[in-house]
């Protein structure tokens, strides 16, 4: 099997020595699945990792080749980059005619956002690395393309990696919320296809059209699903997506401004909750690779006073940093579903009450007539002492399914309804899980806090 690969990367050579791109592109796909194919089996790790080398520089190899038959003939190695951008812009032009009907096109294009999700920086809270980062990454080369010149270019990769519940969509909302761009959501369904050969292209339509609409975000939720690691149980198919992945990966960087040569950018914004199950391979083309932590006591108070908004209650400062104590190794989704559980436990006191009291409520409005900002309605409340001789004008001996619409009134929230709640809600999270992406992090990742 390496003798034939070492006969096809020498075959392809010498059809790109002879001018012959097209056929050398193919030779060194074909070599590349092959390859693949050898480095999933390979038991010594030396071996394995000199492969995966020598591999990663026949795919940088086959994507140079592969700009130069979209630039139409350039020079191979050229410096020219006025003529490479002109060229470029011709090929965009071309693709757009060429793809117009393409069902696969149509397939990605419906995956552009085209409606903001209205999620801003200011609504994620902490995690000011990440939210630095991600601004650095795509905010700052859309709105300051003439500073990104010679070797200083935008990232091209980003990873945000972390527990289930943590913020990394959120966090991609908010820069597709801010940035001036084309944000193409997806998933790996997106990608997939029954039919041989066609996830290729859906790789390939997707970067194309990501470079056609550039600047431009990528972002691929669980991308761990789409670029596992290898493994014995990998079929081919799923070598050709990320062997198309790598090639479409390293090159996705455009430019179409012949005057200060300004980089248009492309980023691939990935999220995966087993960062460790990701492709060595696609691993390295993410350059920044963030780790998303659960929200420390800080980043849970908040995200209770955030909770309680527009909801009367009677916790104090005190009850909600105890609370938020109680809360520590939550996710922040963890807390959200806390706080939304203990919402419901006035509702629930209302539910379960057979007695109900008149109560009249002033509303805030100040007028004249006093009848106007008056209201009547119905909490639930103890049965009346002398059950015999009660006011019947005042308490009701009913179910809440009798109580007219707008006249129901749940009490206020407490900090005993929140405790209650605490005590038959878990994390989602282990310390097994945590000790993990902690290592993770030390060997391949960055603190996003």
């Amino acid at each position: 099997m390496i003798n034939n690969i070492l006969e096809l990367i020498k075959k392809g050579s010498e059809k790109e020595k002879s001018g012959n791109l097209e056929e050398a592109l193919d030779i060194y796909i074909l070599t590349l699945q092959k390859w693949d194919h050898i480095c999933k089996y390979q038991d010594d790790e030396r071996v394995k990792n000199v492969l995966l080398s020598r591999m990663e520089q026949l795919v940088s190899r086959a994507e140079n080749i592969k700009n130069v038959i979209k630039n139409k003939g350039k020079d191979f190695g050229s410096n020219s980059h006025h003529s490479s951008d002109s060229l470029s812009c011709q090929d965009k032009d071309n693709d757009n005619l060429k793809y117009q009907n393409d069902p696969l096109y149509d397939t990605i294009r419906s995956c552009i956002l085209q409606e903001s999700p209205n999620v801003n920086w200011d609504d994620i809270i902490g995690l000011d690395k990440a939210k630095s980062s991600l601004k650095e990454a795509v905010i700052i080369p859309v709105k300051f393309p003439e500073l990104f010149k010679g070797n200083l270019k935008p990232w091209k990769g980003i990873l945000l990696y972390g527990p289930p519940g943590t913020g990394k969509t959120f966090l991609a909302k908010a820069c597709a919320t801010e940035m001036r761009g084309t944000f193409l959501s997806i998933s790996s369904a997106d990608l997939t296809s029954k039919w041989q050969g066609e996830s290729e292209k859906l790789i390939k339509a997707l970067f194309d059209i990501a470079r056609e609409k550039a600047p431009s975000v990528i972002f691929i939720d669980e991308i761990d699903s789409l670029c596992s690691s290898r493994s014995e149980q990998e079929n081919d198919a799923t070598r050709r997506i990320k062997t198309e992945f790598l090639v479409q990966m390293d090159g996705i960087n455009v430019s179409c401004n012949s005057n200060n040569n300004s980089l248009k950018p492309v980023l691939v914004l990935g999220t995966t909750n087993i960062p460790w199950d990701i492709d060595s391979g696609i691993r390295r083309r993410f350059e920044r690779r963030i780790y998303i932590p659960l929200p420390d006591e800080e980043s849970r108070v908040l995200l209770i006073k955030n909770g309680l908004k527009f909801i009367e209650h009677e916790l104090s400062n005190d009850d909600i940093l105890y609370i938020a104590n109680k809360t520590d190794g939550y996710s922040s989704s963890d807390v959200s579903v806390l706080i939304k559980d203990a919402l419901f436990e006035p509702i629930r006191k209302c539910s379960n009450s057979n007695w109900f009291k008149k109560v009249v409520v002033y509303s805030k409005d100040k007028s004249e007539n006093h009848s106007n900002n008056q209201k009547m309605y119905w909490t639930p409340c103890p049965q009346p002492s002398d059950i015999d001789n009660y006011d019947k004008n005042v308490y009701r001996n009913t179910s809440i399914y009798e109580i007219q619409n707008n006249q129901l009134l749940p009490p206020k929230l407490t900090r005993e309804d929140i405790i209650g709640v605490l005590s038959r809600t878990k994390s989602s999270v282990s310390n097994q899980d945590i000790h993990k992406f902690n290592e993770w992090t030390n060997k391949f990742g960055l603190s996003g806090e």
